[in-house]
């Protein structure tokens, strides 16, 4: 009978990680719809490449190396380990609480789940550098963050290995759920230092720090991608339970895809708000970007708020990232879809409210982990970067960039019957 009850267990964890990995890699659709409608229509081609291409290279890059680096092993899938199940069915003989506690699941599945982890972070990169990077200057880049840069972070804060030998962040009270700071706050730390070194947008700022708008192309692409985005968000965050075969598990994950969804509402209608009363008008984009922020906020943490605690901390992320994306324009820092404010700005917040709600961390510990992932991840990044920029450039040409990136990188246009070269 107890043999039975874990190979029921071991099918049904394993079964929920494959969805719930499945969900997340859907979220890659959504970064490409979201910032295929918020970038001109003469650099859709090469958005869209580049996040296609950015997956695959996550997807590589952390089966050769990346997965080894953040949980140690090996490489080509030497460090996947699978079940053992001859010696976990003795493990768990004849323990009291039956098989709850426990986790088991394909080593196969654990892999696939935290890959498209990867490819999340840096398809947040992808959006704040969009329209006016090279195509290979941002693939290469990727190479690095996706196959190093982030694995050595995931190795400090979900792998448990401490700080270059020095100390470990779950020691201190450093506590990140599904990512708030290890994906999302990494990923705008790597954009962050792109976006310095590349520089902003023909036509973005004038000359007496004006602020010239430059409206996406696609508005319903845009919206879809963020409903797409929403919809993925419960396998990020659901999934990160890591089970669902016991009652104590399975009501954790209810209550973390209740306040995932809690956290976005409440996101979107803040942001809504606050750009009514600034802007006079109720502004689609940055009722999105209120959404998704929201999400990011609630992703540190989804498990222990309430669900109404959990819509106020995806309001205040909806706030918080209006201001952001107004201030981050004053200071000349171009990100044309709000990237940087929503996964970095939010991502940093949602890490310093978690101890309001979970006991097991400190805010002195989410602060030391917080500044750990960004010095990490920028100043590593803003090096790369650099030494892209020395070897093959960072920046299409002024023309390129007046014709579209489109034409210059990838030969074809998105929209060619609406849309001309010329």
């Amino acid at each position: 009978m107890e043999n039975n009850i874990f190979h029921l267990q071991y099918a049904m964890d394993t079964f929920y990680f494959l969805v719930c990995g499945a969900l997340v890699m859907w979220m890659a659709a959504g970064f490409a719809m979201l910032e295929s409608g918020l970038v001109r229509a003469k650099n859709t081609t090469e958005i869209l490449t580049k996040n296609v291409a950015l997956y695959s290279i996550s997807c590589i890059m952390y089966l050769v190396c990346g997965y080894a680096i953040m949980y140690g092993g090996g490489i080509f899938l030497s460090g996947i380990e699978e079940v053992d199940v001859a010696a976990t069915l003795s493990d768990f003989a004849g323990r009291e609480d039956g098989f709850e506690g426990g986790s088991i699941y394909s080593g196969a599945s654990d892999f696939f789940f935290q890959v498209v982890f990867v490819a999340t972070a840096m398809s947040i990169v992808s959006g704040a550098v969009a329209e006016r990077m090279k195509l290979w200057a941002f693939l290469l880049f990727a190479i690095v963050m996706t196959g190093f840069i982030y694995p050595m972070e995931g190795s400090w804060t979900w792998g448990g290995a401490s700080v270059f030998g020095m100390y470990t962040l779950g020691d201190l009270g450093f506590s990140d759920f599904a990512g708030s700071g290890i994906v999302h706050m990494a990923g705008a730390a790597a954009a962050l230092a792109g976006v310095i070194l590349l520089g902003a947008r023909k036509g973005k700022y004038g000359a007496n720090g004006e602020i010239h708008a430059i409206t996406g192309a696609n508005l319903p692409l845009a919206t879809l991608g963020t409903f797409i985005l929403w919809m993925g968000w419960f396998g990020f965050n659901g999934g990160s339970v890591l089970k669902l075969g016991d009652i104590a598990n399975a009501n954790s994950v209810a209550m973390v895809f209740l306040n995932t969804n809690a956290a976005a509402a409440g996101g979107l209608v803040a942001a809504l708000i606050v750009a009514r009363i600034l802007f006079g008008k109720a502004d689609l984009t940055m009722a999105l970007n209120g959404a998704l922020a929201g999400l990011v906020a609630i992703t540190a943490e989804p498990s222990t708020p309430t669900a109404l605690a959990a819509t106020v901390i995806g309001a205040v992320g909806g706030v918080i990232v209006v201001f952001s994306i107004i201030a981050l324009d004053k200071v000349k820092i171009d990100d044309p879809v709000g990237a940087i404010s929503v996964h970095g700005v939010v991502g940093l917040f949602g890490l310093l409210v978690v101890p309001l709600t979970n006991d097991g961390s400190s805010f002195s510990g989410q602060i030391i982990g917080a500044l750990t992932i960004f010095v990490w991840v920028f100043v590593t990044s803003l090096i790369v970067w650099g030494i892209i920029k020395v070897i093959i450039g960072l920046r299409v040409s002024e023309e390129e960039e007046y014709e579209g990136v489109d034409l210059a990188e990838c030969g074809m246009e998105a929209y060619p019957e609406f849309t001309s070269s010329k």
